[in-house]
Formats: C-alpha cells, structure tokens, sequence
C-alpha cells in the first residue's frame, strides 16, 4: 500500500509545493520575530550596562570630592550620594525589563504546526 503523503506528491505536486512553502513562510516569520526579540533584550541590556557605567563613574567622581574638602566644608553633601543613584537606577530597572522581556518559547507556531501534520498523517495511516 502506498502511502498518502507519496499519493498526493504524485497525483498533485503543486500542493506538496504550496505547503513546503507555507512551512518556509513559517520559519521565515519565526526567526524574524524570535530575532527581534532577541534585539530588543541585548538593548535593554546594553543600556542597562551603560547607566550603571556611568553610576560607577559619578560615584567615583563624587567620592573623589567629598575626600577633597574639608571635614564639614560641604554646604550639599547629600548630593554626592543622590548624584549616582539617578543612573544606577536606571541602569537596573532597564537589566531588570531586559530579564523579563521575553516573547514565549521561539518558534512554537513552527512546533504545532509541524506536531498538527504529524497528526493529521498519523491519522491517514492508521489501519
């Protein structure tokens, strides 16, 4: 007995060709949307790594200061620790965004798709 996937490649090609570019279609559609977010996470994540750069530097540049003058010199003191916290904020509310971005398990439309034929073929070739 001849299997049916074989029946309707002989008896109709263009319709074994229509859906193996449909499958191609998928995965084209897959990996553009799975690579964008993957583009979108190492954003955040490099915007998080700078803000926290440049929170390290502000807070070198404010220790730095507040060494440099006088015991009691300082009229706003509190702005040597304020002055970082902005940046370093930031810098973790955007790793943090980047941790829980994420868009589901890649290429699971591709997955129940190709698990739907594989049903629907078992089903063709069950006795």
């Amino acid at each position: 007995m001849i299997h049916p996937v074989f029946r309707l490649a002989a008896a109709q090609p263009m319709l074994l060709a229509a859906h193996v570019g449909a499958y191609a279609e998928l995965v084209s559609e897959e990996l553009h949307t799975s690579a964008a977010a993957v583009q979108r996470r190492l954003l955040w994540q490099l915007g998080g790594a700078l803000c926290l750069a440049v929170a390290a530097v502000l807070a070198g540049v404010a220790l730095m200061l507040w060494a440099s003058l006088a015991p009691g010199a300082a009229p706003a003191a509190w702005l040597f620790v304020a002055t970082p916290l902005l940046p370093a904020a930031l810098g973790l509310a955007a790793c943090w965004r980047a941790q829980t971005h994420r868009n589901g398990e890649p290429l699971a439309q591709l997955r129940a798709q190709l698990a739907e034929d594989a049903a629907l073929l078992a089903g063709h070739t069950a006795p």
